[in-house]
């Protein structure tokens, strides 16, 4: 098969996918999919919502799953030692500097990601995930680029690993024609003379990927036929293919989004908004009534001006007025239970408007949110996360932009989570250790038992922090507190000199004047 018969194959089974992931973007990011087989550019006419409640928490949802899973501040992945592969000779000395030496690696890594673009299409693939349950990141050497469900197939196996993957694009066929076949390319430029406008033409171009053992290869074809240049292979723990899903079925090669779990409670929001809306302009239209047999015209109380007197009576002239305020207010409280369902829902939060809310409360509030996050991106941990610094971390290598790794004793951890599951939560650990050493033993036991200069060497290690040239080793401190002791000892020595060259002379034996003027009585004067 070729790959355009290959996708067209897969397709069937992608429709119903595709079909709800339109449903959730309707109701929340229209933009995000559109259509089918929607390759148009530039803008175009989108459903518009009756409510923005659905497009506030899908963005939320991702601005905290991209803060959870690659944070700015802090690094999302840890190195460590496999202590059983090390011998008897390695201490904790020679652990601790290792430690420092990942922390200098790892520092690289988030340098390297925050001078690229690879937040804003790992935003814009948790925007996908959300609404519609599955996104493509294709990481080449120009950065990560982003797959919408529309333009890509998947096939797994029984197990859930990705066999197949078919993408489809449209590209201007003057940027391939160099690699094009002879007779399309013959065909291409007959249809150029022909037609002076075809120079824009775009063609469909598929990229097919497979697995092969246990390596991915994958190739472009245009027309049925594969270009020379597009071939490329890699290992299957460093495949640039990631293919991403929201929640897994099981039998199912695609995944369902959030918006997909809660859509009911979505439409039920959609369409009493429509009807509060609807209804609230129709009861604020303001239309007067004339009877029939009134002397008063029509003509003459639409002229009339603000504070007018005109001739008639009162009763002869009636307002129209809906009368539905009981039902609007039973249709606006369904609307805020539904509101406050769904942001509970997506993890935003509603904290309690009151006087007496306190910082306390506000907190324990945000801690249960992210307590609700933690078994959100499980999946996108094994699936994103561990895919993508595997890759990050075999380029850098062959780029020599980090010393080489063995596999058997270095291994990266995925500590990105909730509530700082990974370094802050070491250093909260150690912090913890010793305020109970204290509280249990005294605050002398630390200076007893605990390695001062080992704390702070984890400390830094836990924040991400380089301590060369910033924290003093405790040579250097020792040393330090020597010279302290030696120029302490050298001022009371100095101190001591004068007070004992000043002793003979205050001592009588020693000093026969002394003793002579204190034998002799004063004598006195009279006046």
């Amino acid at each position: 098969m070729t790959a355009k018969s290959r996708y067209d194959y897969l397709s069937g089974e992608r429709t119903q996918f595709l079909d709800e992931a339109e449903k959730a973007a309707e109701l929340t990011l229209p933009y995000l999919i559109r259509g089918h087989e929607d390759f148009n550019k530039g803008m175009r006419h989108l459903p518009t919502p009756w409510q923005s409640v659905g497009a506030k928490c899908s963005v939320t949802l991702a601005a905290k799953l991209l803060q959870s899973l690659v944070p700015i501040q802090t690094s999302f992945f840890k190195l460590q030692v496999d202590e059983s592969q090390l011998g008897e000779e390695f201490g904790p000395k020679v652990k601790s500097e290792l430690d420092l030496s990942f922390a200098k690696i790892e520092r690289t890594i988030l340098e390297a990601i925050a001078a690229s673009n690879d937040r804003v299409v790992i935003h814009e693939a948790l925007l996908h995930l959300v609404v519609a349950g599955n996104a493509l990141v294709f990481m080449g050497k120009d950065g990560l680029k982003l797959y919408p469900l529309n333009r890509y197939v998947v096939e797994r196996d029984g197990n859930s690993n990705v066999i197949e993957i078919v993408t489809k694009e449209k590209i201007a066929k003057k940027l391939i024609q160099d690699q094009l076949p002879a007779d399309v390319l013959n065909e291409y430029k007959t249809n150029v003379v022909d037609n002076s406008t075809d120079d824009v033409e775009e063609c469909d171009i598929y990229t097919y990927v497979r697995r092969d053992n246990n390596r991915y290869v994958w190739h472009q074809e245009v027309h049925g036929k594969p270009l020379p240049k597009s071939y490329g292979k890699a290992p299957v723990d460093v495949s640039p293919w990631i293919v991403l899903r929201f929640n897994s079925v099981d039998g199912e090669d695609y995944g369902r989004g959030r918006v997909g779990q809660f859509i009911g409670d979505l439409k039920s929001l959609e369409s009493l908004s429509q009807a509060l809306v609807e209804g609230s302009a129709a009861a604020a239209k303001v239309v007067f009534t004339v009877s029939p047999s009134s002397t008063t015209k029509p003509q003459t109380l639409a002229n009339a001006g603000n504070g007018a007197i005109v001739q008639g009576r009162p009763d002869d002239i009636g307002v129209v007025q809906v009368g539905k305020t009981a039902d609007f207010r039973t249709a606006f409280e369904m609307m805020q239970q539904l509101e406050r369902r769904i942001n509970d829902a997506f993890l935003v939060m509603q904290v309690r408007h009151s006087e007496r809310t306190t910082a306390e409360e506000v907190r324990l509030t945000q801690m249960e949110l992210e307590q609700q996050l933690g078994g959100l991106f499980s999946l996108l941990t094994t699936e994103f996360l561990l895919p993508y610094l595997n890759r990050i971390l075999s380029q850098f290598q062959k780029l020599g932009k980090i010393p080489r790794l063995p596999k058997d004793v270095v291994k990266p951890t995925i500590v990105a989570g909730v509530n700082a599951l990974g370094r802050s939560q070491d250093s909260a650990s150690l912090g913890q250790f010793l305020q109970t050493i204290a509280q249990t033993m005294g605050p002398e036991a630390i200076q007893k038992f605990v390695n001062p200069e080992e704390v702070i060497k984890r400390l830094a290690a836990s924040q991400g922090i380089d301590v060369l040239n910033l924290v003093r080793s405790m040579q250097d401190v020792q040393q330090e507190q020597q010279q302290g002791m030696q120029q302490e000892m050298q001022m009371e020595q100095m101190k001591q000199q004068p007070a004992m060259m000043k002793a003979p002379l205050m001592d009588p034996t020693k000093n026969p004047a002394l003793a002579n003027e204190l034998e002799t009585p004063p004598t006195t004067t009279n006046e």
